[in-house]
């Protein structure tokens, strides 16, 4: 591998981004805790100790915690939580106490009962049919300030994020060959003030990027400002039943509109609520400084009990959006594809007057043509679940892998993603995917599987 390190390590010297997707080597994937030796000496011990040991998908870290944790941390325990741990956050996986009121049949085959619970499934239903209340603290959050903030963004950002304040924009920064490099929304709160959102596990990259790409003249001020915020999702079609009754701010849809942003107190408490959502559903992100953390939770618990709110996890959030066919970067999207081939095209302001990085590069790819495009497959058995690089074969030959894939609770389908020749990009194509040695038939489907119209989010 020598040969490889070295053409990799040189382009990232000089070039600032290798040629090929690195982020299962790329030092930006460790967070600020492992400036501690001792941290940093638990993980490595751990992770020898169990070189040789059968690792199951979804496996979980054990050593160094708990560290850092949610306002809401004891009251997510007290609910039953089954942690699991990212970027060094305490995150609710699922919750115990749902496996009793799980309704649905899904039960995955294989490996795929390995940290798996019924609970998932009921959580990703009463979301869909009720409303899940989901704590995304360890979400990362980035301050972007200054006199040459929004110039700054527009020369790194693919869309359009020249909006007027209280605006949230979807988008990606690409690479000069138009590869997707970090996708997250930014939500302008001042003509000269912008926060960007990304994933928990994706803030150091992020960032990296963005400061690898600033201006040296003062114009432009970095901050991570995660840990000054805490973060609860609140989606569902009685989201605004729910949020109405602690606020006396108007949420209703003409006043709050999908993809805005406003201050409003919910309760006693001061936040920032994005209408947004990563599970296809009405509802809200609410930001604000940690120390109201514990009690914006009970408020919203407490509001939600007779709408029938469930306290929701992660696993229930990976279900939501891949039933909706939202994107995950460093699996769905990476650097190794433009927005264009991953569906994302909505995304890109190619006619916004500013030479963002990458839209040469998107304005020769659209000139080309796609070869290749993002498809949604749905498995002939629902039982059997991918977790990303199963090979997907045409006629018996490999075609692609998958990038992701899992169960969605109310369409009943096992879905998979994985990038396809044009060719094959067409509904109704028929395919295998070999699952641990089997081969599954699976069919292209036109995406997203649920609500195709965008109609719940922007009830």
């Amino acid at each position: 591998g020598a040969g490889g390190i070295g053409k990799v390590m040189a382009e990232w010297i000089s070039d600032g981004h290798p040629e090929w997707d690195m982020w299962r080597l790329d030092v930006r994937r460790y967070g600020s805790q492992y400036n501690s030796q001792q941290y940093t000496l638990d993980r490595t011990v751990e992770t020898y100790a169990q070189y040789y040991d059968i690792h199951y998908p979804a496996e979980e870290r054990g050593s160094a915690r708990p560290l850092r944790l949610s306002p809401a941390y004891h009251r997510l325990t007290e609910l039953g939580a089954v942690f699991g741990e990212k970027g060094g956050w305490e995150r609710p996986n699922w919750f115990g106490p749902n496996e009793r009121d799980a309704k649905h049949t899904h039960r995955p085959k294989g490996w795929g009962q390995h940290n798996w619970s019924p609970a998932i499934g009921m959580e990703h239903v009463a979301t869909r049919e009720r409303a899940g209340l989901f704590d995304e603290t360890s979400f990362s959050k980035i301050e972007v300030l200054g006199s040459g903030a929004c110039a700054f963004l527009q020369r790194l950002c693919a869309n359009d994020v020249d909006r007027p304040v209280g605006t949230v924009v979807y988008t990606q920064m690409l690479n000069p060959r138009g590869g997707i490099e970090c996708d997250f929304t930014v939500t302008r709160l001042a003509d000269d003030r912008f926060m960007i959102v990304t994933g928990t596990a994706f803030g150091t990259h992020d960032i990296t990027w963005l400061r690898l790409n600033g201006p040296l003249d003062g114009s432009v001020y970095i901050n991570d400002i995660t840990s000054s915020r805490t973060c609860f999702g609140l989606w569902g079609p009685r989201a605004r039943d729910i949020l109405q009754k602690v606020t006396r701010d108007d949420v209703s849809n003409a006043a709050f509109p999908y993809m805005t942003a406003k201050q409003i107190t919910v309760g006693n408490i001061p936040a920032l609520a994005l209408r947004v959502t990563y599970v296809g559903e009405l509802g809200w992100e609410f930001y604000a400084p940690t120390e109201y953390g514990q009690q914006l939770w009970d408020t919203l618990w407490e509001a939600g009990r007779e709408f029938g709110l469930a306290a929701a996890g992660y696993k229930a959030i990976e279900s939501l959006r891949l039933e909706k066919g939202y994107r995950y970067w460093s699996a769905d999207i990476t650097p190794d594809y433009t927005p264009f081939e991953a569906g994302l095209s909505f995304a890109v302001a190619l006619n916004k007057p500013v030479d963002f990085i990458g839209k040469q590069a998107l304005i020769e790819a659209k000139a080309k043509g796609l070869t290749q495009k993002l498809c949604c497959l749905t498995l002939a058995d629902p039982n059997t679940v991918t977790f990303g690089s199963e090979p997907i074969r045409s006629d018996g030959n490999v075609v692609g892998w998958v990038t992701s894939g899992g169960y969605g609770y109310i369409v009943g389908k096992s879905i998979a993603y994985g990038y396809l020749p044009i060719e094959l990009a067409r509904s109704g194509t028929k395919l295998t995917v070999e699952c641990f040695g089997v081969e599954i038939e699976a069919a292209v489907e036109r995406e997203p599987l649920w609500d195709p119209g965008g109609k719940r989010v922007k009830m």
